[in-house]
């Protein structure tokens, strides 16, 4: 008997799966409140982003302007200087974190890489194929970079240059660095040759909304910023941005005459759509549209924080975080719910989409699979 499923069949079987799936997810850093359905006909189109944004190209079927303007917001976000920012669309946060090492890479062929334990693991993996030497440094009980045990390295390398990666938005507990206080151990350290790259993948979104605010931006002593923006904003595509100082990708640059156009991203085929998913959320939410997003993600946070403690169970936010930290859960959780765990803890990320009714059915389940066990309190950090 031939029981091949058809082409139909096996699509909407897999349609089924994802939609499943995308209901039931709490521990992922992805929005998913998103309708990008007037933008459908451009799917048509092989729309490809050839060379630099910020240059003419001789292949016409590409959103270039639109990526400019994504790019131009970001950077009046990141504060960065009117006369001396670029950026362009990447595939994503490790992307743009690829493209922030290699600049500074360029910059100072000899130098050292700093970086945090709780950094993101394709941070190593960027070192790697950028063959950097590296570091690593302690992080404190809260994801946040130890910054004693970074000065107190730095010492030991003074004679080389210095290429810091910090993090706004850590990937288990949202802890933020501050990038000012790292720019004065530089200096107190009188490291003149050195890079700040500051991986904003999540945070970076809402990070000068954020109160307290952390130092992250361009004005505080980054060199470049990255962030995610199938994470905050939404899209059905992964995507990221990078914005640094156009006078830093200039060392990078070259021309290129079968595209008309400079050479100054990490692929040559860029996905053209990203921009225009990316340009037409920030059209619809503007910076006030952005401001509410996370102004509801953080009330969502603290309703799920006091939910849980409420159980007796220890969960705990960093200042200004939308991600709820708490003690590792049963796999009948973990697996229901898709929460990332890491050693002993496990974190709710609550995305705009993510809502009070969905928590409570959260809630619900843990308070009918997990017994009050005493062996589940962790210290907390608030």
């Amino acid at each position: 008997m031939n029981t091949k499923v058809s082409t139909t069949e096996k699509l909407t079987a897999l349609l089924n799966d994802v939609r499943e799936a995308r209901d039931s997810f709490l521990g992922y850093p992805v929005s998913k409140d998103f309708n990008y359905e007037p933008l459908y006909e451009f799917l048509q189109y092989p729309i490809n982003n050839l060379g630099d944004p910020f240059e003419s190209s001789t292949y016409k079927v590409q959103t270039h302007e639109i990526e400019r303007e994504v790019v131009d917001f970001f950077a009046k976000l990141f504060r960065a200087n009117p006369k001396d920012y670029w950026g362009y669309v990447t595939n994503g946060g490790s992307e743009s974190n690829l493209y922030g090492l290699y600049i500074a890479r360029e910059m100072f062929p000899k130098a050292m890489v700093y970086y945090s334990e709780s950094t993101h693991y394709s941070v190593k993996k960027n070192i790697h194929l950028l063959n950097i030497p590296s570091i690593v440094i302690r992080s404190q009980e809260n994801g946040e970079i130890d910054y004693t045990d970074l000065e107190e390295t730095l010492k030991f390398n003074r004679h080389k240059p210095a290429i810091v990666l910090t993090t706004h938005g850590t990937t288990m507990k949202e802890a933020k660095d501050d990038v000012s206080r790292v720019k004065s151990i530089l200096r107190k350290l009188a490291i003149h040759d050195h890079y700040i790259h500051c991986d904003a993948a999540l945070a970076g979104s809402y990070g000068a909304f954020a109160t307290p605010r952390v130092p992250f931006d361009f004005v505080d002593g980054a060199d470049s910023i990255s962030i995610s923006g199938h994470k905050f904003i939404g899209s059905p595509i992964p995507a990221g941005v990078i914005v640094t100082k156009r006078s830093l990708r200039d060392r990078v640059s070259k021309g290129i005459s079968y595209i008309g156009s400079l050479d100054t991203t990490i692929t040559g085929s860029r996905n053209g759509h990203s921009p225009l998913f990316l340009w037409y959320a920030i059209q619809k939410m503007g910076v006030e549209g952005l401001r509410a997003r996370y102004e509801h993600s953080l009330e969502v946070a603290e309703y799920c924080k006091h939910e849980l403690l409420k159980l007796g169970i220890n969960a705990w936010t960093n200042p200004g975080s939308i991600t709820v930290v708490l003690p590792k859960m049963p796999s009948e959780i973990k697996d229901k719910w898709q929460l990332a765990t890491e050693e002993n803890i496990t974190h709710i990320i609550c995305m705009p989409n993510v809502t009070k009714a969905q928590i409570d059915a959260f809630i619900s389940d843990v308070e009918q699979v997990l017994p009050m066990q005493a062996e589940l309190e962790e210290p907390a950090y608030y």
